[in-house]
């Protein structure tokens, strides 16, 4: 698709300064884009960098304006809005052909259980394997080398993709996407130690993924011991994410990836963590708490708070602790200072002691 910097602002709700009738072929981020593409100022990048950069037209969020200097304004045309990033996705959208869905229908090469029951439109790709008793929704999509396990249920809309394994009684609400090699429902790590050897204890739950999900590859979330691990409605979580089992998670999560959620753990809504943060079992993360990446949790966080490191705190108090640690090599070279002026004053407070008494 070609289109002009002026065409482009007026659907954004922007303005422009340069020229509006640039034209326009392609959307790509900073560093990549030429003379003939639109980017944007993401809010993290610094405005230096657009001196050697090529892009013919870049979206700014206005709050940034001031930042422009007349060079930067001679080389290149912008568009001036509110959200540069909400305004560069949707400039780029014109310029990204989604692939349309496919309407394969029911696979000869997939299994499907008789007694499984499929709503209108649903695809079921080859390989593809639906227990007794599933319910799925209309317009779900299962790809190759999916296991959906007896008395699961899917609502509209799902995607699951290729290999997959979703295992019994599970529940999948409305337009949740999991991504490739996920697990769902796997037995939770339930031992007792008994006569010199581990006992498995019965895994009997199940797991609950509500509305508007989204769980990357190779996730594994299992099923509760006793009643459901949960997962609340529009919670995004990224590859390799464990969450162990009877844990739930409230509203509008979002976990980076190789997060560790250890069992009977809760969240409430709005809660970030960082790749690899730690949570440990029967903890407590509040609404709208950030854990840093790397960090390792063995207390309940409060509400709103941002706690970081390992064992993690407040980012304040870990800030604090980190910043002493920087100092400490100089504080060793300090404290060796001091210890040999120590020495030094001691002997020669025993000289003059010795001859003090000499002197008597």
């Amino acid at each position: 698709m070609d289109a002009t910097v002026g065409a482009l602002a007026a659907s954004l709700g922007g303005e422009v300064i340069g020229d509006p009738d640039r034209a326009v072929v392609n959307a790509l981020a900073l560093s990549k884009a030429g003379l003939d593409c639109i980017t944007f100022l993401a809010d993290e990048a610094r405005v230096r960098e657009l001196s050697n950069a090529d892009a013919g037209a870049i979206i700014v969020s206005r709050s940034r304006l001031e930042e422009l200097t007349d060079e930067l304004r001679e080389k290149h045309t912008f568009i001036v809005v509110d959200d540069a990033l909400d305004a560069f996705i949707e400039a780029a959208r014109p310029f990204r052909s989604d692939r349309p869905r496919s309407a394969i229908g029911i696979s000869p090469q997939a299994v499907v259980a008789e007694s499984a029951t499929l709503g209108d439109g649903v695809n079921v790709f080859p390989g593809a394997c639906i227990g007794e008793d599933v319910s799925i929704g209309s317009g779900c999509d299962i790809y190759p080398g999916a296991y959906i396990g007896d008395g699961t249920t899917l609502g509209d809309n799902v995607t699951i993709h290729a290999n997959v394994a979703v295992y019994c009684d599970v529940t999948i609400g409305n337009r949740v996407i999991i991504h490739a090699g996920a697990v769902i429902g796997a037995d939770g790590f339930g031992y007792r130690f008994r006569a010199g050897r581990f006992e498995k204890i019965p895994q009997q739950g199940t797991v609950e993924i509500h509305d508007d999900v989204e769980i990357g590859a190779n996730a594994t979330i299992d099923r509760g011991m006793i009643g459901p691990t949960i997962i609340a409605e529009g919670t995004k979580i990224d590859n390799l994410v464990m969450i162990a089992h009877n844990c739930e998670i409230g509203k509008h999560n979002a976990f980076a990836s190789q997060v560790g959620i250890a069992g009977s753990s809760t969240t409430g809504d709005y809660v970030r963590a960082g790749g690899q943060a730690g949570i440990g079992d029967h903890l407590n993360i509040g609404t709208g708490a950030s854990l840093a990446a790397s960090s390792a949790h063995h207390k309940d966080v409060p509400d709103g708070e941002t706690w970081a490191g390992m064992p993690a705190r407040r980012i304040d108090e870990t800030i604090k602790i980190v910043m002493t640690q920087n100092k400490l090599p100089e504080m060793r070279s300090s404290l060796r200072a001091l210890q040999k002026q120590v020495a030094k004053l001691s002997i020669e407070i025993e000289q003059l002691t010795a001859n003090q008494s000499e002197a008597a």
